[in-house]
């Protein structure tokens, strides 16, 4: 997904920022979390630092800003992922503001080689500490990533202003969650004696197995479900679209939605093995 282009002949100063978050209800004491695009705003008159700041003005300082620092790697690679992280040093792929923020000296930054999430303010250290250390839950990102004790946990809990800035529900990294929650309800609605065989079957790091994908194009589609339900509100900041829902609701009803109609949403593979806790 390409973010939007950006008008460069746009100015966005820092109290833009918190002013576009406060008009879709970002308020004082909030955890705030977002994916972006720097270019899709326009010029932005400061840098990636101002972002940054608006983001912490509109949450003031009891609140929290948080953003994902996601690293990559190639297949050839995957073996040496966790071998190659550390916290410190590992750079964020997902944009050049993720990048920036990490580097921030008032930054935290959870301890995860494939899903991390930095975060500054008054929160910022319980956000991200213990990331993975209880409630594991299988999955291809290995059992930390979206674990009960995580980051992604904390903001459904928390119920977080999940932000995108330029961009879609495309870049939405709660999708894993979602996906990593589906299978576990789906395992421990089954029989007793058949969850250790459910869970054998679950896609791991570098083993294959089942796993509740949603494809790309989809994530979109619920994203405009959850806009017309009034969980996602717009506005413009620059250039760009400044989206915002509430991550709460934002994840419980997308868990419904596939929950109600899996053969719309789900590959066929993770269908069987549905049918299969099911009977």
């Amino acid at each position: 997904m390409k973010p939007e282009p950006g008008d460069k002949s746009i100015k966005v100063t820092r109290d833009d920022v918190a002013n576009a978050l406060r008009e879709v209800g970002v308020v004082e004491g909030d955890t705030a979390m977002f994916h972006s695009s720097l270019s899709s705003m326009g010029t932005v008159v400061g840098g990636p630092d101002a972002v940054i700041d608006g983001f912490l003005d509109a949450v003031g300082p009891t609140g929290t800003v948080a953003a994902p620092t996601l690293c990559n790697w190639t297949p050839e690679e995957q073996h040496l992922v966790f071998e190659r992280w550390d916290p410190a040093t590992t750079p964020s792929y997902v944009g050049a503001l993720t990048e920036a923020f990490r580097k921030r000296p008032d930054a935290v930054r959870s301890d995860n080689a494939t899903h991390s999430v930095a975060a500054i303010g008054a929160r910022a250290v319980e956000l991200t500490a213990n990331h993975g250390a209880s409630g594991l839950r299988k999955g291809p990102f290995g059992p930390k990533a979206f674990a009960a004790e995580s980051p992604w946990e904390k903001f459904r809990q928390w119920n977080a202003a999940y932000c995108f800035i330029g961009v879609t529900f495309w870049v939405n990294t709660m999708v894993h969650y979602v996906e990593s929650v589906l299978a576990e309800r789906a395992i421990e609605r089954a029989p007793e004696q058949k969850r250790e065989y459910l869970l054998s079957k679950i896609a791991g790091w570098m083993e294959p197995g089942i796993w509740a994908t949603f494809r790309i194009e989809d994530r979109v589609i619920i994203e405009g479900m959850l806009a017309e339900m009034g969980i996602e509100r717009q506005t413009q900041l620059g250039s760009a679209t400044l989206r915002c829902a509430r991550a709460k609701p934002m994840v419980e009803e997308w868990i419904r939605i596939a929950e109600a109609d899996p053969e719309r949403w789900m590959p066929d593979a993770y269908l069987e093995w549905l049918r299969e806790a099911q009977a």
